[in-house]
């Protein structure tokens, strides 16, 4: 016989994931550890104070070029580096290529241009970090989902933490119940099926965060999903300001108070 997932269950798998998410804020190279983010066009001669080496983009953009010398201290795949290196976007500090010691030298390419993102498990945010401010377990967060797609993909101009504005690609809409009336969503489809809804509610930027992230699992096959709002959470510019987090799009706003989730880092 199978059991119905009973609120202590739910709150302990709330509890579990509270503390996956902190071991994952706070690890070596989590977004705490990002001690900066180098765009290489703003860098003509590829030196990058506080890098070692030559960072330049290829002639035809397709990659990177690292021109080191033995005295850098720099790594590639594991050896110490030296002369020139051609090198592609990482994905994430665990696959960078380039190290630095303990610090990880991450190639990122956004909208054709390349930068250098600086992981340093001795960032100043991450030595300054004292705890993730967060709302307790309620039940009453839980809410049926219904994911609505788009006949086609919206893509949409938003605001990023940078100040810049960037496109965000939209693929559908949730939908929720909460006191008797439905709030909607604009969502992004992730590569697995998972949705992203980047949000702002009636406290952000004064009991919470300025805005946060819900990453809900994929929909089944009839657009259901579960909606837990406990499971909001800060976005990675809320750690570091080196991060070029979206804001909410267009209708993005909750009109109600959501006390519920991450509401903020607290740094000592």
């Amino acid at each position: 016989m199978t059991r119905s997932t009973t609120p202590p269950d739910a709150a302990r798998e709330w509890q579990e994931w509270h503390e996956a998410r902190l071991a994952t804020v706070t690890g070596p190279y989590g977004p705490l550890a990002l001690a900066g983010t180098h765009w290489l066009a703003d860098h003509p001669d590829g030196r990058i104070d506080g890098l070692p080496g030559r960072w330049t983009a290829a002639a035809d953009g397709t990659a990177v070029i690292l021109e080191a010398a033995p005295g850098d201290g720099l790594t590639v795949d594991g050896a110490p580096a030296a002369g020139t290196h051609l090198l592609d976007q990482d994905a994430g500090p665990a696959a960078a290529r380039v190290r630095h010691g303990a610090r990880r030298l991450v190639v990122l390419r956004r909208e054709g241009l390349w930068a250098v993102r600086d992981f340093d498990p001795e960032s100043p945010a991450r030595r300054a970090f004292a705890g993730l401010d967060t709302h307790p377990y309620e039940e009453r967060w839980v809410r049926p989902g219904l994911f609505r797609p788009y006949a086609a993909r919206r893509t949409v101009q938003v605001a990023n933490a940078d100040g810049r504005e960037r496109d965000f690609v939209l693929g559908g809409e949730l939908a929720f119940p909460l006191d008797g009336d439905e709030h909607t969503l604009q969502v992004a489809v992730e590569p697995d099926g998972s949705l992203w809804a980047v949000l702002a509610d009636a406290t952000s930027g004064t009991d919470s965060y300025r805005f946060r992230f819900l990453r809900p699992p994929a929909p089944a096959a009839d657009g259901t999903v579960p909606v837990d709002l406990n499971r909001t959470q800060l976005p990675p510019c809320a750690f570091a300001d080196h991060f070029l987090c979206p804001f909410p799009p267009p209708g993005n706003t909750l009109p109600f108070a959501l006390r519920a989730g991450e509401r903020r880092a607290l740094f000592g």
